[in-house]
């Protein structure tokens, strides 16, 4: 029993130790802001073509460009299709593409950074060259890039969005594995001949977790500020879905007329998601720092 006991305090010590950090995440206001505000945003994407008034696709030139009103809260676009449905709805794709990306850039960069981190030397140098090449490039640029030879659709855009943000990601991760590399449990795990696999993710990785979520959901914020960059400009997301970044792109050419309401909406969408997404990255920061 003796034995044993150390080995039960020490888990009980970790699980406490999760649990209270847990505890100071949801107590954080900035998470829980971020959270209320993503989570509305959630629940249109996945409930919006039931709660909306109008149909965001259906044309109404009669109507065309009507101010914000009772009957069109949100006004109407030139061809006639309420603002308000159109943004509701348009969180669907934006929510469908950005966290895809993101979990493709995660693993890519996770699996990346563990390996850079654990076993250094000319393997490290070999693919920190290549990291460091690709983050001198603007993620924009090398997503237009790509979607220009692959052509635009929403699978490659999750795919392109991914593998730009996984450097950025690897480098966070190499940092992290780096410091633990060190530690006595990897040097136990070694002496007990256990896999560099087995190492790399079982021992090392659940203990370089909490960096890695924070990374995961700061690129989430700039993955859906990213495909908003790529829709305006004619590269992500294709018409006719009522996607943000495409209105924008259709309709900013009509402010100079007055006609502010098919831009504004949109654009507040973008910024409060993504404020939304940055707010709870910061809760969970703090957390993590105390």
């Amino acid at each position: 029993m003796s034995i044993a006991e150390p080995a039960i305090s020490t888990a009980t010590a970790e699980d406490y130790e999760r649990r209270d950090r847990l505890r100071q995440v949801f107590r954080s206001g900035t998470f829980l802001v971020g959270l209320a505000i993503v989570l509305f945003w959630v629940f249109c994407a996945l409930f919006g073509s039931a709660i909306v008034p109008y149909d965001p696709y259906a044309d109404d030139l009669l109507n065309a460009l009507m101010p914000p009103s009772g009957e069109h809260w949100f006004g109407t676009d030139q061809l006639g299709r309420d603002v308000f449905s159109r943004v509701i709805v348009g969180a669907r794709d934006i929510l469908t593409i950005a966290p895809l990306a993101t979990i493709i850039s995660t693993i890519l960069g996770t699996a990346l950074g563990l390996i850079m981190g654990y076993f250094r030397g000319f393997i490290d140098e070999g693919i920190s060259r290549i990291v460091d090449a690709l983050l001198t490039l603007p993620t924009v640029i090398v997503a237009l890039l790509a979607l220009v030879a692959l052509g635009p659709s929403p699978g490659t855009v999750v795919v392109v969005i991914g593998f730009t943000f996984a450097p950025i990601i690897a480098r966070t991760v190499r940092a992290s594995v780096l410091a633990e590399r060190e530690l006595d449990y990897v040097s136990a795990a070694e002496l007990r001949r256990e896999s560099a696999f087995y190492i790399m993710f079982v021992e090392i990785l659940p203990n370089v977790l909490p960096p890695i979520l924070v990374e995961a959901t700061v690129r989430l914020g700039y993955a859906i500020f990213a495909v908003a960059s790529l829709s305006f400009i004619g590269f992500g997301i294709q018409p006719p879905s009522p996607d943000w970044g495409l209105s924008i792109s259709a309709n900013y050419g009509l402010i100079g007329a007055g006609y502010w309401w098919t831009v504004l909406f949109d654009g507040s969408a973008i910024a409060t998601l993504v404020v939304a997404v940055n707010l709870v990255a910061d809760g969970i920061q703090s957390a993590l720092d105390e």
